[in-house]
């Protein structure tokens, strides 16, 4: 091991990085090419949720400083400079932005460490490469994209363009900092529209030094726009803005029905939504392999501190394995994550995002207890400074607990049990979600019973969580409208254009 790769392996190493990183990190938005003050200097801190210190003051966007930046991105559209370069020039710039990523691996990954508590240790294998591998796989498609010809009489010629929208509203959310961001501007930007794009508020650091990056690697002034800023404020002045002609949103079901509203109340602009998720893992009596199923159960749930929309939160194992299954999740769960300082490589389990997002997760083990389901383990906070819960563990689970039908959005896992595979699609179903679910069974026609029946967008068998970029993420029903990753993401970019001509 080369002594670089042995320092990193370190605490010590991950402590100092972070420290000259945060020293030159930029706190302003980044509009048209430059990093700009806000118009009315309005600021607000990002903490870091391990120690609850404040990291840094950022600007804070306004409704003035949303039409600068929607003015900028409208302006770089109509220009042509980016939405009419040739595919392959386009194609080289993104190639260029993703090298760009993995050469300022160590920056990008601390900052997202710092802002919202995520292991290092999931940056650097998680995060980051699936970054560079969303933006090359957007690249590639550029110059793949076809319109059509159809057949048409002989004096008439009909053929179908694929264009750019035009100016993208992208509002990403603070689980994936880095990593949902460019899961929406990667394939926006390959389709050729331009970007405005409005980080959560509680860890915006990252996605700022996205502008930075793609004007490095050759991206035109104003195509891609950073602004911090309230979701209240700056979220909703995108998404009503009459000059957005689409807006993409990742976060809660409920916020994603206001930015419904805000198209109708604007200009009827096309909304893109990957909501919430309750997603359940049914384990059926022929599972096999107890050992991978059971950890394919607590990692589903505890992996990035149980903040993932499509946590396996709703484990439902048949009658005859359910004590089984509830005695090796709890000999092999209880510890496979431990909470620890997130800079720390050995640290499996960060803090929550906030306190306030800590206080919720209490509340919902609260009532998980006063509903009688029965705690084996976690239910509290570790006895360290920070927004930490302990991995929970809830048994002989109800699907008319709240526990059960609300999302947690922490490392808090409800085992069901159920009678035959007629109830277990019963229960997967009764909920207002449908973005994933898993499926563990031997028997491929049970198998392909439950593919069709459960109500998901994504369906894991024998597995959870895995997939690549070939692989449409996004739901059905409250979890939202969109699919994001694959070809029909940057698809979804463009819109269609008919030219009938007499000849």
């Amino acid at each position: 091991m080369s002594k670089q790769k042995s320092a990193e392996s370190t605490l010590a190493f991950w402590q100092q990085t972070a420290e000259q990183t945060l020293s030159n990190a930029a706190t302003q938005l980044f509009i048209d090419g430059d990093y700009v003050d806000s118009v009315d200097g309005g600021r607000f801190d990002s903490a870091n949720p391990a120690n609850r210190e404040t990291i840094a003051a950022m600007s804070a966007a306004n409704e003035k400083d949303v039409d600068r930046a929607v003015a900028a991105a409208k302006a770089a559209f109509r220009s042509g400079a980016w939405s009419n370069m040739a595919p392959r020039d386009r194609m080289q710039i993104l190639y260029r932005f993703a090298s760009l990523i993995e050469e300022n691996t160590h920056q990008l990954a601390v900052l997202d460490t710092l802002d919202m508590g995520k292991p290092i240790s999931d940056m650097l294998n998680v995060d980051i490469p699936a970054c560079v591998e969303t933006i090359q796989f957007m690249a590639e498609y550029i110059d793949k994209m076809e319109g059509s010809v159809t057949n048409t009489s002989a004096d008439v010629m009909h053929y179908v363009l694929r264009e750019p929208i035009g100016v993208v509203g992208a509002i990403s959310p603070w689980n994936y900092p880095l990593l949902m961001a460019v899961w929406k501007i990667a394939p926006a930007l390959a389709a050729g529209n331009t970007v405005v794009l409005k980080p959560a508020e509680q860890a915006p650091l990252s996605c700022l030094k996205l502008g930075e990056l793609f004007i490095e690697a050759g991206g035109p002034a104003g195509v891609l726009n950073i602004i911090n800023g309230i979701g209240e404020v700056a979220g909703r002045a995108l998404a009503l803005h009459n000059d957005v002609d689409k807006v993409t949103f990742t976060g809660s079901t409920e916020v994603g029905k206001l930015m419904l509203q805000y198209a109708g109340q604007s200009n009827m602009k096309r909304v893109s939504l990957e909501c919430g998720g309750k997603s359940p893992q049914v384990f059926m009596a022929d599972v096999g392999d107890l050992d991978g199923a059971v950890a394919g159960a607590y990692n589903g749930i505890y992996a990035n501190m149980g903040e993932v929309c499509n946590a396996g939160s709703r484990i439902l194992v048949d009658r005859p394995i359910y004590d089984a299954f509830v005695e090796q999740f709890i000999a092999a769960g209880q510890h496979a994550y431990v909470p620890g300082n997130p800079l720390d490589p050995a640290t499996t389990l960060g803090p929550l995002v906030t306190d306030e997002a800590q206080n919720r997760v209490l509340s919902f083990i609260e009532s998980g207890k006063k509903e009688g389901a029965k705690l084996k383990f976690g239910g509290d906070a570790p006895d360290i400074n920070g927004s930490y819960i302990n991995p929970t563990l809830f048994t002989d689970v109800s699907n008319t607990m709240r526990i059960a039908r609300e999302e947690i959005f922490g490392p808090v896992a409800s085992i069901m049990p159920f009678d035959g595979i007629d109830e277990a699609i019963a229960i997967a179903n009764d909920t207002i979600y449908g973005l994933a679910a898993g499926v563990w069974t031997q028997d491929i026609g049970q198998a392909h019973r439950l593919i069709k029946e459960i109500e998901a967008g994504i369906i894991w068998v024998n597995s959870f969580d895995e997939g690549d970029m070939t692989q449409p993420f996004g739901g059905y029903k409250q979890s939202g409208n969109a699919r994001d990753k694959c070809i029909e993401s940057i698809l979804s970019y463009t819109q269609s254009k008919s030219a009938w001509i007499r000849l």
